[in-house]
């Protein structure tokens, strides 16, 4: 699917206006800090899972080394390349979102606008990366956050507990970030008894099968794929709608 070509040019030359905001955001913080801040962002994450910020720094005082790796995907990729080089940003001043209502039905871009307007999220929910040294992993992580309902809207998978829960499991193989392991941990804990028998019946198997076969979705830069139509990307990425028996 994807033909355009990328020079081999390091990204670093390339730096967007996200640089400009990561050096207005970006706390610096000991080895030490980190630590401390790992350790009390996942025990108030535990209590309350509905706080983005803690579940967030979390995510950043423990994922050098999946970002890393998440790099090094994108590096080995033409489009993952491109995405390093113009660091594109998902929010409601980036994308036209009356554009997508008006795109073909089966279309990513008409797909993605239904599942905000159904699940009444926004793309402008995503906090900013803080505690993360290196601009271009932060980044990575800022991209991550802000494909995430872009995941959701490829899997098929609604805002509710149990899809939360599933995404994070396709996430975890995918992405090996320490946050998608522990949200997929605990998060399956607070399914309801009948959710619970839905997830380890049918979710949980889909979700590891599909997070370790299918391509790398950080790879695709969505933003040039509206027009696409939702199966062939699934196809792309071979990802298979789940289906109950």
């Amino acid at each position: 699917m994807w033909k355009k070509i990328v020079k081999n040019t390091p990204y670093s030359r390339y730096m967007s206006d996200f640089a400009n905001q990561y050096k207005k955001n970006h706390i610096s913080t000991t080895p030490i800090q980190k630590m401390l801040l790992a350790v009390g962002s996942a025990t108030i994450s535990l209590f309350d899972p509905c706080r983005a910020d803690m579940i967030a720094t979390f995510g950043e005082t423990t994922g050098m080394c999946a970002l890393q790796d998440i790099k090094r995907k994108m590096s080995n990729n033409p489009e993952g390349i491109e995405i390093l080089q113009s660091q594109p940003r998902i929010n409601s001043s980036t994308i036209d979102l009356n554009k997508l209502q008006n795109m073909p039905k089966n279309s990513l871009g008409f797909t993605y606008y239904k599942f905000l307007d159904d699940n009444k999220v926004t793309p402008d929910s995503r906090g900013y990366v803080q505690f993360i040294d290196d601009v271009e992993l932060a980044y990575v992580m800022q991209r991550y956050r802000e494909v995430h309902d872009l995941f959701h809207t490829i899997l098929g998978m609604p805002t509710n507990m149990l899809g939360e829960v599933t995404v994070k499991w396709v996430e975890a193989f995918q992405t090996k970030l320490p946050m998608t392991m522990s949200g997929g941990l605990f998060g399956a804990v607070r399914l309801k008894s009948k959710q619970r028998e839905q997830y380890m019946n049918y979710y949980l198997p889909w979700a590891i099968k599909t997070g370790i076969n299918s391509k790398f979705m950080l790879n695709i830069y969505f933003e040039k794929r509206w027009e696409q139509s939702i199966e062939d990307l699934q196809k792309e990425l071979n990802i298979r709608p789940l289906e109950f028996n």
